[in-house]
């Protein structure tokens, strides 16, 4: 193959890849939850037992990761709406400490169909791996009855777009 040939062929291969985009949102809806979000991925399921609020519960995590980012939403259901606070305040705890960080409040979330709570919130969260390496990351908690909800984007650098349409495309449906 001549250089002219092996030129023109990488062109054609930059050139389509250009035009890939890098996000491919599409609708996803939990099976399990009234839960419905944007992602820009196809999503794995993952479902493990965790302890929220004082009580063991299943925890069902949808996540990809596209860019370099990871996007996921998980969702645990509680035997007593009494404790949907505490878990959402302990869901975001440990999202915070999960990455050694610092949180602000970016603002109240509000999510189509969720049921009103003032611990319903969106936050930043500045971080890093256990190598030192930055980690910064957006997480969003709510809840809809005794399900409890938390929808995060994670990664070395967050585009605030693509952030933003994922956490404006959750709702929850009947």
């Amino acid at each position: 193959m001549r250089i002219d040939q092996i030129c023109g062929a990488g062109l054609v291969v930059l050139a389509v890849t250009a035009c890939t985009p890098a996000l491919d949102w599409r609708e996803v809806r939990s099976p399990d939850s009234a839960a419905l979000a944007w992602f820009p991925c196809k999503p794995d399921r993952f479902a493990r037992h965790v302890t929220l609020a004082g009580t063991a519960v299943s925890m069902v995590l949808a996540s990809c990761s596209a860019g370099g980012v990871t996007y996921a939403l998980s969702h645990a259901e509680l035997p007593d709406p009494a404790r949907v606070a505490t878990a959402l305040s302990e869901l975001r705890a440990a999202a915070v400490g999960n990455i050694g960080g610092d949180a602000q409040l970016i603002g109240a979330l509000s999510v189509p169909g969720m049921t009103p709570n003032p611990a319903a919130q969106r936050w930043r969260i500045d971080g890093s791996r256990p190598d030192g390496t930055p980690l910064r990351g957006q997480a969003g908690f709510f809840s809809r009855g005794m399900r409890v909800y938390q929808a995060t984007v994670i990664g070395p650098r967050i585009d605030a777009d693509a952030a933003d349409t994922f956490f404006t495309g959750l709702r929850l449906v009947s």
